[in-house]
């Protein structure tokens, strides 16, 4: 066996005092045969041989061997404040226990209790809610919000964006990997992505944000009837690999896009609730405000629930028919959510992704200057990514050296994703409850896993 197999060579994890139950479910071999006959093939699993978890606590995983892992993807940047946060759990079952489910056609308190929190904690007007499951279903209806209330049809998104898995979100998207051969997308164009290392302008141009706005507005000019819905953008990229944009570029791309009629939605389902540490919200680092915000993962802390935050007049263009979400804001949903806003008020969770993000790049940017593999390191807060290139001029994708580090990483304890178009991107985006002494764990980890390819 190699180093990096051996417990001798590993970098050791920091203490962390919680004991594990011992697990008394289906048999590793059993759990994946039941997933092989009974789950779409569409399902992919990361690694080799795929790791079964079982439990979670707060920044950590262990499977069925009770073995601990760092948690670096956080359920695919879901996990906000930690796996099993006690208070959140803690008001998940007293829910239960109490009322598990009515719908809205009833009046309960904490629908209510829950929006005035959650909008509390937006800017300018944006100060009514429509709760959904996930967020597909939020940029889907925040998507028929825009032509309603706009009256026009054509909508801009961005080459290398995720939007979702709907059909509707799936135009959206601007990468062939999440594409079927099926008609959707009508009326949805995708600008150049405002990619400062890959794209044609850097950031070494002071121009660089202007020049990706034209990019809209030349779209809007020879693509669309000059007049839009809206225009449609992460804050960060989060599936195409923690692209960060050029400082200015949203705030000229709203302008762009508002002067053909369109309204600018922000997609902050992965961005959202303090990832981004400086800002609660991926978009105010740019300084703008959108007119619709949709938001899903790390709202719940893991429970699925999604939300659509807009004003009150492009709310009102919903009332001209019935719409209606059966599970959207349950009792449960809301009950956790406002918890985890407080959770995040009370323990500075915020804070600390600026804090532990702040330490990573550090530790990030260190590896590259000794891995001629990294080619780039970005990202705000603890939304981070490591891109992987054959050889920094080219910029040829890294995608198999990716898969290696990704790989040997797990064998010494720490889950990461990956993404990028071509996939040669490592994406950090942990639980914000992520320590410094972790963030030095995961440094140590990556710098040994970079040097076994």
């Amino acid at each position: 066996m190699s180093e990096i197999q051996t417990d001798a060579g590993r970098p050791q994890m920091p203490p962390f005092d919680h004991q594990p139950r011992a697990y008394a479910g289906p048999s590793y071999d059993e759990a994946l045969r039941l997933r092989q006959q009974h789950l779409t093939p569409s399902l992919v699993t990361y690694y080799k041989k795929p790791v079964m978890i079982v439990e979670g606590a707060m920044q950590y995983l262990y499977d069925e061997t009770g073995r601990r892992y760092l948690d670096g993807f956080a359920g695919i940047v879901t996990v906000s404040v930690g796996h099993c946060h006690p208070e959140v759990t803690r008001t998940a079952i007293e829910q239960f226990q109490t009322l598990q489910h009515t719908t809205t056609i009833y009046l309960h308190p904490n629908v209510g209790e829950y929006a005035e929190a959650l909008t509390a904690k937006m800017p300018g007007d944006l100060k009514v809610c429509y709760f959904v499951n996930s967020g597909s279903e939020a940029n889907d209806l925040a998507l028929m919000m825009a032509r309603l209330y706009t009256g026009n049809f054509d909508v801009i998104g961005l080459r290398n964006a995720y939007h979702g898995g709907s059909t509707s979100t799936i135009g959206l998207t601007g990468e062939a990997t999440w594409k079927y051969n099926t008609a959707s997308g009508f009326g949805i164009h995708h600008a150049r992505n405002p990619d400062p290392y890959r794209g044609p302008w850097g950031w070494d141009d002071e121009s660089v944000g202007e020049r990706y706005a034209e990019e809209v507005a030349d779209l809007i000019a020879t693509a669309t009837p000059g007049r839009i819905a809206g225009f449609f953008a992460e804050t960060i990229q989060g599936v195409g690999g923690a692209v960060v944009y050029p400082e200015d570029y949203l705030k000229r791309t709203y302008r762009v896009v508002r002067a053909a009629g369109g309204v600018c939605i922000a997609d902050e389902v992965q961005t959202g609730f303090g990832r981004t540490g400086s800002k609660f919200w991926g978009f105010e680092n740019y300084d703008v405000v959108p007119d619709i915000v949709t938001m899903a993962k790390g709202i719940g802390n893991g429970f699925p629930m999604a939300a659509v935050v807009t004003t009150p007049e492009i709310a009102q263009t919903l009332s001209a028919r019935l719409h209606f979400n059966t599970f959207g804001g349950n009792p449960i949903a809301s009950a956790i959510g406002k918890t985890v806003l407080e959770v995040i008020d009370r323990e500075g969770v915020q804070e600390n992704a600026a804090r532990v993000g702040a330490r990573l790049m550090d530790g990030f940017r260190t590896l590259k200057d000794k891995h001629d593999l990294i080619g780039d390191v970005r990202g705000k807060g603890l939304m981070l990514g490591i891109e992987l290139v054959k050889d920094r001029d080219s910029k040829a994708p890294a995608k198999e050296e990716c898969a290696q580090v990704h790989e040997t990483a797990k064998d010494l304890g720490v889950l990461v994703g990956k993404g990028g178009l071509h996939g040669n991107v490592l994406r950090i985006k942990p639980p914000m409850c992520l320590t410094l002494e972790d963030a030095d764990f995961m440094v140590e980890v990556l710098d040994r896993a970079f040097a076994a390819v």
